[in-house]
């Protein structure tokens, strides 16, 4: 059974992007460190080339999930959903009644997900308590520090 990962097409394209460096440059520079280890003479006593084995193999571990994970992505269409309803790809304002704090969070799938750049995971407790809110809608979110009240005052 395949479970489909849903990403935006940004998403989908910068995954790309670094599967094909990976295949290119990373196993390159890979098989030149593993040919310069190799060069340091008894492959029994030599670290460097077991480090580099190793590290060969975690550079073809990060390939292969990165091809799966792309085998199974689907582009997120946002065109039929509600523009006036939270939902994956929605750009939330919120303001944390406890503070008063001002958050813009996107909603994204956890693949996506990046505190940083204000994307959280619809998985992820603010996430789930904002996926369906209306502008003006107060929302409460357990989180492991507490519960934390919202109101939604914006939505894109």
């Amino acid at each position: 059974m395949t479970n489909f990962v849903y990403l935006s097409r940004e998403r989908i394209r910068e995954m790309e992007k670094e599967l094909t460096d990976l295949k290119t440059n990373g196993r390159k520079s890979m098989a030149e460190r593993i040919a310069e280890a190799r060069s340091y003479g008894d492959l029994s006593e030599n670290a460097e080339y077991d480090a580099a084995k190793e590290e060969q193999g975690l550079l073809e571990l990060k390939i292969s999930k990165l091809e799966g994970l792309l085998s199974r992505a689907r582009v997120i269409d946002t065109s039929n959903m509600s523009k006036d309803q939270a939902h994956i790809l929605s750009t939330v304002t919120v303001k944390n009644l406890g503070n008063s704090k001002i958050f813009k969070y996107t909603l994204v799938s956890p693949e996506e997900a990046d505190l940083e750049k204000g994307k959280i995971s619809i998985s992820s407790p603010v996430g789930q308590a904002l996926m369906g809110t209306k502008v003006g809608q107060k929302v409460q979110a357990k989180v492991p520090a507490g519960t934390i009240n919202f109101e939604v005052i914006d939505l894109e």
